[in-house]
């Protein structure tokens, strides 16, 4: 008999690769999902307790299963969610997610969000062990010390810190100059009318389709882009402005990045991957030279 987790994981991948395969994404990647949905299918040993001995490299001993699904299938049986599946549902609400940490309220999860741009409790716990939490306005070292405890002991209590602090670091990305490209067309098709639209559940009372949504395959990389639908974006009236680009490699590790237009300083008006402006200076210093 096929343990009901495994059914309940393996539903999820299904529904993940409906949802890409009808706005567009590689078939490449909806056939992934769906193999790693039919070996979870046949599985009749728990997948939680496959993973609770061996960690996310257990789950790569089964077939069809690589680096990045491991990782995705660990985050549904650490925290219940899958932040990716949420993405392309048009239903994310990062900042609800870490209020679940103590010591993070509504106001100081916004804020981290906005900040860090992150959206999962892992990219939270990276965000601590490499000192990003202490620099988010209102945090500081002693503060972000006690959030990063409290996160570690949460997840602990999840069995699964050990293997995660184990697992490969995040990408750094593909080049500033193919994410700004990415960016430009994903504008220039969302304004034309030529990609699929979804319905976002927050800040969407009446439930429309409109939040514009591309994949693409561009230098060897992966990418799924959306306009920011956040609290602050929606503020500030630059929801089609924030660009958000998540992007993977073939064995479907993420990462992503948010691209804006900078308000100040020398880039003011240009296109900006944050986090990088520095390589988004030199870019336009080169293409200005050229």
């Amino acid at each position: 008999m096929i343990p009901t987790e495994n059914r309940a994981i393996a539903a999820k991948l299904r529904e993940a690769a409906d949802l890409l395969q009808a706005q567009g994404a590689n078939p490449f990647r909806v056939g992934a999902y769906r193999k790693a949905a039919d070996t979870l299918s046949r599985l009749e040993a728990p997948i939680r307790a496959l993973f609770d001995d061996r960690g996310r490299e257990g789950l790569e001993t089964l077939p069809g299963i690589g680096r990045g699904l491991a990782s995705s299938m660990a985050e549904m049986l650490i925290t219940g969610r899958w932040a990716q599946l949420e993405r392309l549902r048009g239903e994310i609400d990062p900042e609800k997610l870490f209020q679940v940490v103590p010591g993070i309220g509504p106001d100081l999860a916004r804020e981290i969000h906005e900040t860090l741009h992150i959206d999962t409790l892992e990219a939270l716990e990276l965000a601590c062990t490499d000192g990003r939490l202490a620099t988010v306005p209102g945090i500081g070292a002693r503060r972000a010390a006690a959030i990063c405890a409290a996160l570690t002991a949460m997840l602990d209590k999840r069995r699964a810190i050990r293997r995660l602090r184990a697992a490969s670091p995040p990408l750094h990305g593909p080049p500033v100059a193919l994410l700004l490209e990415i960016d430009r067309e994903y504008r220039e098709k969302a304004a034309a009318g030529q990609l699929t639209t979804i319905a976002p559940r927050r800040f969407n009372p009446k439930a429309e389709a409109w939040l514009p949504i591309m994949h693409a395959r561009r230098g060897g990389w992966h990418f799924t882009v959306l306009y920011s639908n956040t609290a602050r974006a929606h503020e500030l009236d630059r929801v089609r402005d924030w660009v958000v680009v998540y992007f993977y490699d073939d064995e479907h590790a993420e990462g992503q990045h948010t691209i804006v237009t900078e308000g100040r300083g020398a880039l003011a008006g240009k296109r900006v991957v944050r986090g990088r402006e520095a390589e988004c200076r030199a870019l336009y210093a080169e293409r200005a030279i050229a």
